[in-house]
């Protein structure tokens, strides 16, 4: 078959297929940058977060509701870790100062140096009056957890020294020592003459950060083994056996209720709740992403079929005489679906550089990665397959016409 005529024909009524590969070159760009973001949200959302076992892991926040000084704050920190640990099924906890997913919590700004200008990134500060390694399940790639000697009770109100060891996520070490070691290495939290220092002990695989945050600073996040006191309100960590942890809960709260002289403010929440309402923005703006994506697929297919389906109406005539004249069905088949097929490879490389300018825009406003070429490539192949099978069934009816019919004058 010529190309040519075909070509011609369309340069004779321009409007209509300029609409329709301006409808599939929007579409395909629109659809490339819509399911890549579906899947980065998808991606971000299914990270884990380090934890052993987030089923079986949630905590408990708790305000006692007396006129305690430090020292009696400190001896109930340490009575009621003793309680949550005698409850049957846990097993591990921990006094921290933040959850991961949590949404609340604290950051601190880390450096190689003092001398530094600038920090060498910010990450999320757990600090802890137990083991955390242990509690949470985590993996130790190199060095060691703390030993129990370690970790120091720190009033809050009086001091400002950091204990001299530290713990830090292998995305952490990885920033900040590039292809070495950072077991033995300082760590500066902040820069300048106020800056302290404290000694990577370990490095565990992962930890997320309590902001979830996109990118690797979600990674990064430090452990500091001190069991804070002199504030109201503290934060335990429970790990449960499997299967246990909804029991678990019901029962560490009778415990902590009956072992308290004083009313308490107890919440307790799970790690797979914190999941949930940290990425609950994430995989609304998915679905959404996905149903925009249907109906642009819905109606650049309705606009080939109604395009087609009108081209066939104007040409009745002249399918018929083509048909007298000889031309089989698969001719006429073959010239509307071929014409279509030119449409829309219009379509789609005017969509190629739509979606690749959407992207670029999309990446220096929203710091969004790259668009991956197989996105392109996809999209293209599904456009040139929608626009044969959307003018599949108009070109059908335009080779079944009988040429008497389509000659016949109104």
């Amino acid at each position: 078959m010529e190309i040519r005529p075909i070509f011609s024909a369309l340069l004779r009524s321009k409007t209509g297929p300029i609409l329709v590969a301006l409808q599939v070159g929007l579409s395909l760009g629109i659809l490339a940058n819509a399911l890549h973001i579906v899947e980065e949200r998808r991606a971000v959302a299914a990270r884990p977060s380090g934890l052993l076992d987030e089923a079986s892991t949630f905590y408990f926040t708790v305000r006692n509701l007396n006129t305690d000084g430090p020292e009696q704050m400190l001896a109930t920190i340490k009575r009621e870790t003793d309680i949550l640990r005698a409850v049957p099924g846990v097993v591990s906890v921990a006094q921290v100062s933040q959850m991961p997913l949590s949404r609340s919590g604290s950051n601190n700004s880390v450096a190689v140096d003092q001398r530094q200008e600038r920090e060498t990134a910010v990450a999320s500060q757990y600090v802890s009056g137990d083991s955390l390694v242990k509690t949470f399940g985590l993996k130790l790639v190199e060095g060691r957890d703390f030993a129990p000697g370690e970790i120091v009770d720190v009033n809050e109100n009086e001091q400002r020294e950091l204990p001299k060891q530290v713990l830090v996520t292998k995305a952490l070490a990885d920033k900040m020592w590039p292809g070495a070691s950072a077991i033995g290495k300082p760590v500066w939290f902040g820069t300048g003459p106020s800056a302290l220092s404290s000694q990577v002990l370990g490095v565990v695989e992962r930890l997320q950060s309590a902001h979830g945050e996109v990118g690797e600073r979600g990674e990064f996040a430090t452990i500091v083994p001190a069991r804070l006191y002199g504030t109201p309100g503290n934060l335990y960590a429970l790990r449960t056996e499997a299967g246990q942890r909804d029991r678990v809960m019901k029962e560490a709260e009778e415990a902590l209720r009956k072992s308290s002289a004083t009313p308490l403010i107890l919440q307790a929440k799970t790690v797979e709740e914190d999941r949930k309402n940290r990425y609950r923005q994430d995989v609304a703006l998915s679905w959404m992403l996905i149903a925009v994506s249907v109906l642009l697929l819905l109606v650049t297919c309705s606009g080939i079929v109604g395009m087609a389906s009108l081209w066939v109406t104007q040409r009745r005539k002249q399918i018929g005489v083509r048909r007298a004249l000889g031309a089989r069905k698969l001719d006429i088949l073959r010239y509307f679906i071929m014409e279509n097929f030119m449409i829309t490879s219009a379509g789609v490389f005017g969509g190629v550089l739509v979606g690749l300018s959407l992207n670029h825009l999309l990446v220096t406003k929203l710091e969004m990665t790259r668009l991956p070429a197989h996105y392109l490539i996809g999209g293209a192949v599904v456009f040139w397959a929608l626009g044969i099978l959307a003018a599949y069934g108009p070109a059908w009816r335009a080779a079944s016409i009988s040429p008497a019919t389509a000659t016949r004058s109104a």
